[in-house]
C-alpha cells in the first residue's frame, strides 16, 4: 500500500506540473491569437512527438520529454537591415561565428513565412502587446500558485512551529557545536561539546534564569544567549520540581538573525552567542484569505529571488555531492525528478494525517509554480523575461526618439541577442542535467531530516 501511495504521489505531481506547463503556454498563445499574431504550434514537452492534431492553423501536441513546452509564434525575429522592405530576402554572406549564427537563425525563422503572414508577425506587435504575450506564461504560473495557496491557507491553514508560551522548557540539547551549514548531521569525534551539554542541561529542564536575569519566554532567553557572545553563563533551571544551577561559557557561532530571510545557505548569518538548546514547540495554525495569501507569497517570493541569485552556486554544490566531494545540502534545488520523489514520499508517509500529506503535496506543486513563474521573469533570453525586456527597451528608445523629434529607430532586433541566449540556454541545460542526476544519485529525503 505504501508503494501504491508513493506512485500516486509521483503521478499526481508530474501530472500537475505538466498541466502547469500547458497552462503556461496557453498564457502565451491566447493573447498572441487575440492580438492577431499567427501561432503555428502548441506543444507540451520537447523531443519526439507522441501525439498531435491540427486545429485551423495551429498544431497541438505532446512530446516525449516532459521538461517544458513551447508555443511557436511566427515572426519573433525581424528581418535583417539589408532586407528592410524585402522581408523574404534574408540570406547573406557573413564572416564571424556570431554574425553567421544570427544570420542562420533569422533565415530559419523566415523560411516558412509567407507574404500574407506579414501583418501578423510577432515582431510587428506594439511593445505593450509583446509584453502581455510574453508575460502571460509566467503570470499563469503565479496565478496557479496563488489559487492553490489561497485554498490551503483558507481551508488547511498556514502552519508554523513556535515555542511553547511561558518559561522555556528544553526539548533538545545539542551534544556538540556544529557549523550552521552542517546542522542536522550527527556529532563526530573532534566536534566541541556544546555549552548547554557542559552545563548539565537535559531535555525537560525548565530554564528560569540566565546570568541572574529571570527568563519569561524563549524569545527573551535567545536574546540573552546571543548577546552573551563568549561570556560566562550561569543558568538557573528546574528539573522534576527541584531548582538547579549550571555554569558554562557560551561560544560564538554564525547563526541567522531573527529577521533573516531565505533558507539554509541563502540566509544571512551573524556572529552571536550560542548555547545549544531548543525549546519545546507547538504548531500554530493561521487561516487567511486573499490578502494573507499575497503577504505569504510575498515572503516566499523574496526567498525564491534570493535562491535564484545563489542558484549556480547551489547547483555546483549538487554536482560536488554527485561525485562524493561533500554531502548534498538539505535545501539544495531539485528538478522535476526530485519533486516527484518528494511528492511520493509526502503522500506515502503514513505516520502523518492524510490532510497533512495532501497539503504538503499541494504546497509542493504551488511552490514549483511560484519558482517557475519568477524564474521566467529573469530578463535574459531565451526566458520570457528576455523578450519582455526587449519589448520594454523598444518602447523606451521609441519614446525617447519622439521626445527628441528624431526618426523612429524601429523594432528591437532580438536576433542580436541570440549569442547570449544560446549561452544562457546551455547553462540552463547543464544545470538541469546536474539536478536530474543529483536527484537520482544523491536524492533528498526531507521527511527524514
Amino acid at each position: 500500500m505504501t508503494a501504491l501511495y508513493y506512485l500516486l504521489g509521483v503521478v499526481v505531481f508530474v501530472t500537475a506540473i505538466l498541466a502547469s506547463i500547458g497552462l503556461h503556454e496557453l498564457g502565451h498563445m491566447i493573447p498572441a491569437k487575440a492580438f492577431g499574431a499567427k501561432v503555428t504550434q502548441y506543444f507540451v514537452g520537447f523531443g519526439p512527438t507522441l501525439w498531435s492534431t491540427r486545429r485551423g492553423e495551429t498544431e497541438y501536441g505532446v512530446k516525449g520529454v516532459p521538461l517544458g513546452g513551447y508555443v511557436k509564434i511566427v515572426g519573433m525575429l525581424p528581418p535583417g537591415p539589408a532586407a528592410a522592405g524585402h522581408e523574404g530576402q534574408v540570406r547573406q554572406s557573413n564572416t564571424g561565428m556570431f554574425t553567421q549564427l544570427i544570420s542562420d537563425a533569422r533565415a530559419a525563422e523566415w523560411e516558412t513565412i509567407r507574404p500574407e503572414d506579414e501583418p501578423r508577425l510577432f515582431y510587428r506587435l506594439t511593445w505593450w502587446k509583446k509584453v502581455i504575450v510574453m508575460a502571460g506564461g509566467p503570470t499563469v504560473n503565479l496565478l496557479i500558485a496563488f489559487v492553490i495557496f489561497l485554498g490551503l491557507f483558507g481551508i488547511y491553514g498556514s502552519r508554523s512551529i513556535v515555542p511553547e508560551p511561558g518559561a522555556p522548557v528544553v526539548d533538545t540539547v545539542s551534544r556538540c557545536v556544529l557549523p550552521y551549514a552542517e546542522s542536522g548531521r550527527a556529532c563526530q569525534a573532534g566536534d566541541p561539546a556544546s555549552p548547554a551539554y557542559q552545563a548539565g542541561l537535559r531535555p525537560g529542564d525548565e530554564i528560569t534564569s540566565f546570568n541572574g536575569t529571570a527568563v519569561r519566554d524563549w524569545d527573551q532567553l535567545r536574546e540573552l544567549i546571543r548577546g552573551n557572545l563568549a561570556g560566562h553563563a550561569v543558568i538557573g533551571f528546574n528539573r522534576d520540581g527541584a531548582a538547579m544551577t549550571g555554569e558554562t561559557n557560551t561560544t560564538v557561532e554564525a547563526r541567522p538573525s531573527g529577521d533573516a530571510t531565505g533558507t539554509g545557505a541563502d540566509q544571512k548569518l551573524t556572529q552571536v552567542g550560542f548555547l545549544g538548546v531548543a525549546p519545546t514547540t507547538r504548531v500554530e495554525v493561521t487561516h487567511g484569505g486573499p490578502w494573507f495569501t499575497l503577504r505569504q507569497m510575498g515572503t516566499m517570493s523574496k526567498d525564491a529571488v534570493t535562491a535564484l541569485v545563489h542558484l549556480p552556486t547551489r547547483v555546483w554544490g549538487v554536482a560536488q555531492a554527485i561525485v562524493g566531494v561533500k554531502e548534498r545540502a538539505a535545501d539544495s534545488p531539485v528538478s522535476i525528478v526530485g519533486g516527484g520523489r518528494i511528492a511520493g514520499e509526502e503522500i506515502s508517509a503514513t505516520d502523518f494525517p492524510i490532510a497533512d500529506r495532501i497539503a504538503g503535496l499541494l504546497s509542493l506543486v504551488a511552490g514549483f509554480n511560484l519558482f517557475i513563474g519568477l524564474f521566467n521573469f529573469i530578463p535574459l533570453l531565451p526566458l520570457d523575461g528576455g523578450h519582455i525586456a526587449s519589448a520594454l527597451w523598444e518602447a523606451i528608445r521609441r519614446g525617447l526618439a519622439r521626445l527628441r523629434r528624431r526618426p523612429d529607430p524601429g523594432y528591437v532586433d532580438a536576433a542580436k541577442l541570440l549569442p547570449i541566449a544560446y549561452v544562457v540556454a546551455g547553462l540552463l541545460l547543464v544545470m538541469g542535467v546536474v539536478l536530474i542526476v543529483g536527484d537520482l544519485v544523491v536524492p533528498l529525503h526531507p521527511l527524514a531530516n
